[in-house]
């Protein structure tokens, strides 16, 4: 790791640890302790607000906040990875909402030239398929807590109606699934993009049940495997 994103790094971590011992610093970022008593001194002498001392502990003091758009490459890298995929699997307005992003990011970024967050060498791409019923209305659904009415098809090409209420959307490789509470069947479900025959807005808000909320069904442990077993 170089230096400066070291340092960055550091600054990060007593901003949000509180009070860090030279010795955890130490093991955490791989380095000796004498290099971290440097770093500190030398971030202490740019002017941080950094208080403690070397054997006690060190406290960013607050208030104190970095530019918001610094990255260092290995986040770069990860904003490249996460817009690419955006840019070709998600819906049209997401797609150019992350066009959007890169353009926003890159004009941000200190020494431009230096670091091309549109020409890193990162892409994703996606399996051909039918087109997805819109995905952007699934994603207003999330946000307002409205409840939807959709025509979904098992894998035994089985229709059926149902109400339910969105959650959260999840990406796998090998497609896309929506989480949500299904009314029909009192109980958390999962349902792929590309089996819903039919999908419109109801007019109907739902509450954040506790019992039914997205906390409840990450709770569940069965999204990980949602993909494979489609339980409906």
């Amino acid at each position: 790791m170089r230096r400066a994103e070291r340092l960055f790094r550091l600054v990060n971590e007593l901003r949000s640890r509180g009070v860090c011992r030279a010795e955890d610093l130490a093991t955490y970022f791989e380095i000796s302790v004498r290099t971290v008593y440097r770093d500190i001194a030398h971030l202490q002498g740019s002017g941080l607000p950094i208080e403690g001392e070397a054997g006690v502990g060190y406290l960013l003091r607050p208030g104190f906040d970095l530019p918001a758009m610094t990255f260092t490459f290995e986040q770069l890298d990860a904003l490249a990875m996460g817009l690419s995929f955006v840019e070709v699997a998600g819906d049209t307005s997401l797609a150019e909402a992350a066009r959007e992003v890169r353009s926003k990011i890159q004009a941000s970024l200190p020494d431009p030239d230096k670091r091309k967050l549109e020409n890193a060498p990162l892409f994703a791409s996606r399996r051909d398929g039918p087109a997805l019923p819109s995905m952007k209305l699934i994603r207003r659904a999330v946000r307002a807590r409205n409840i939807l009415h959709l025509v979904y098809e098992d894998s035994a090409g089985t229709q059926s109606d149902r109400r339910v209420r969105p959650l959260a959307i999840w990406a796998f490789t090998d497609g896309w699934l929506f989480a949500a509470w299904c009314e029909l069947r009192n109980d958390f479900r999962a349902f792929r993009l590309d089996r819903i025959t039919k999908i419109d807005e109801t007019g109907d808000q739902f509450p954040d049940d506790p019992s039914q909320n997205l906390k409840a069904y990450l709770a569940t442990k069965i999204f990980a495997v949602e993909m494979r077993s489609q339980k409906a």
